[in-house]
């Protein structure tokens, strides 16, 4: 270590055990009225490089090539956290250093062939994207004076725990700097804030502080609920890009339905969801068991419990599991939106409520829930495309429960059943056993297995014979409509293309000829089915 200064006098170093991470020192006091903690174990811990997956290994032993001389950094926040808790998950890495940041991130780009993205050029901060985005290193000039000033500015104590750069790599190991008593709050599976004003500072931070907790499985100490309880009405002006990626990495948990509670608890959620207050007083007749807010939790957990046990819908588990896996953009997956489609289905529920016949009914609140979900969608500025599959399942939701009122699905029903939802077909299916399941409280796996999943696996059985179906050319195009019926361009020439090719695919026309003379026969009686059976359309 001779040559690097300010680490000449650390003590002989000990390794830590992977997976129980030993205490660091004592913090200092953290305010009036906290009971104290038990003394660490006295002396100084350690990470090694080896701990570090290869590629983490070839960026740090770069890093500290590329270090000026007497030029400090340190690795700090998540990557260390996860090391010292012996997660595989580590995938990002993050280092302050005191002072150029900005010129080091670019030295790392140009030398490992990554793309380097200034975050906040006056603070500071970049971020370096290596291995074609597979995994990011950001750095970041101290937020303070000193390394220690600056880690008892970060959010949580597990997260201020740092490793000098330099011995790391040199020696092949380094000790853990833990000013705020990090490595006691691993140990006792907590969060702990590194200030009392930490979540004052940055609101976001107590939404990430539930993600952060549902995702290890740890705790937020009372401190921290009670600042995140204070905090929550400042969540609405935060920048709504920062409360949408807390949501997303929450959502792709797989209980996310716990930290969705949680967040509920705090008043977090109705922060940014204010929809969801009306909900908590909305009262549902039998056989409903619960409140319209808690019916719609219990059927996000009916969700995680499918997405974590999809073996269970033989033989279709592979399929859906690569289905609920598409990205929809913005760190949001198919099963992450199937998760806020449970939560907001019913959103409408309390300003559609009335009682006709004596009977409490909702009629409309797929349509005007619709409506609700896009505009939340829009609001948390989700992507695109999942706020149209949010929109898709919360709109039609009500679809297989009609399906199933009839004694037999025809042909034309379920034709059109996969010709409206399209891709989110198979995710209305699984919101449909989710949601069936959160109206007494019951397993969603239950309910496949019992008389209420029949309809779902007949629907899923057709799945593969409609997709083969579509795929095929059509028969007729606008140009042949148009010759055979007469008619100029315009919507007409639609509503006969897609006529004629529901025709198509129910096999009630076989050839280019049948199809035209049959939408000349649909001209002629509008009201022609295409079938005897009349289900639901």
């Amino acid at each position: 270590m001779a040559g690097h200064k300010g680490f000449r006098n650390l003590p002989k170093l000990e390794r830590v055990k992977r997976g129980r991470p030993a205490p660091g020192p004592p913090p200092s006091p953290r305010g009036a009225g906290r009971q104290p903690r038990p003394r660490p174990a006295a002396g100084p811990r350690v990470l090694t490089l080896a701990d570090f997956p290869s590629a983490h290994q070839t960026v740090l032993i770069t890093l500290a090539d590329l270090l000026r001389p007497s030029q400090e950094a340190f690795l700090v926040g998540g990557a260390v956290r996860d090391l010292l808790l012996s997660r595989q998950s580590v995938e990002d890495l993050d280092l302050a250093v005191p002072s150029g940041a900005l010129r080091l991130a670019q030295a790392l780009a140009r030398r490992l062939g990554g793309t380097f993205v200034a975050l906040d050029a006056e603070r500071g901060s970049a971020r370096v994207v290596v291995e074609a985005g597979e995994y990011q290193v950001d750095l970041t000039d101290f937020r303070a004076p000193t390394l220690e000033a600056d880690l008892r500015g970060r959010d949580f104590s597990v997260n201020a725990i740092a490793v000098p750069l330099v011995p790391l790599v040199r020696e092949g190991k380094a000790p853990l700097l833990d000013p705020v008593g990090g490595m006691r709050d691993l140990a006792g599976r907590r969060l702990h804030l590194s200030s009392p004003g930490a979540f004052d500072e940055d609101p976001v931070r107590a939404f990430r502080g539930v993600r952060l907790a549902t995702e290890l499985g740890f705790a937020l100490d009372s401190e921290a609920k009670r600042s995140a309880q204070r905090v929550a009405p400042r969540l609405p002006a935060m920048a709504p890009e920062r409360v949408r990626e807390e949501l997303a990495r929450l959502l792709r948990l797989p209980r996310a339905s716990r930290g969705l509670r949680e967040l509920d608890r705090l008043g977090l959620l109705e922060a940014i969801v204010s929809e969801i207050g009306p909900m908590k007083s909305t009262t549902q007749p039998k056989p409903h068991r619960f409140s319209v807010w808690e019916h719609s939790l219990r059927t996000v957990e009916a969700v995680d419990l499918l997405l974590l046990k999809l073996s269970s819908l033989s033989p279709y588990a592979e399929e859906l599991a690569a289905h609920m896996a598409e990205p929809l953009g913005d760190g949001l997956t198919r099963g992450a939106v199937l998760k806020l489609a449970g939560l907001l289905h019913d959103v409408a529920k309390p300003q559609t409520r009335g009682v006709i016949e004596g009977r409490v009914r909702f009629i409309g609140h797929d349509v005007e829930g619709a409506a609700t979900a896009r505009a939340i969608g829009q609001r948390l500025r989700l992507s695109g495309r999942a706020v149209d599959v949010l929109e898709r399942l919360v709109r039609h939701h009500l679809r297989p429960m009609h399906l199933g009122q009839v004694a037999q699905i025809t042909r034309r029903a379920r034709y059109r059943f996969f010709r409206d939802l399209g891709r989110e077909a198979r995710d209305l299916l699984l919101l449909t056993l989710a949601d069936a399941a959160a109206v007494r409280g019951e397993s969603p796996i239950g309910i496949w297995r019992g008389p209420g999943g029949r309809l779902v696996a007949d629907l899923l059985r057709g799945w593969e014979e409609d997709r083969v179906q579509a795929a095929a050319p059509p028969f007729v195009r606008g140009e042949d409509v148009m010759a055979a019926c007469g008619l100029p361009p315009g919507p007409e020439v639609g509503r006969l293309l897609a006529l004629a090719r529901e025709a198509q695919d129910l096999g009630v026309v076989t050839t280019r000829e049948e199809a035209l003379a049959y939408l000349r026969r649909v001209r002629e009686t509008p009201d022609r089915g295409l079938d005897t059976q009349r289900g639901p359309q």
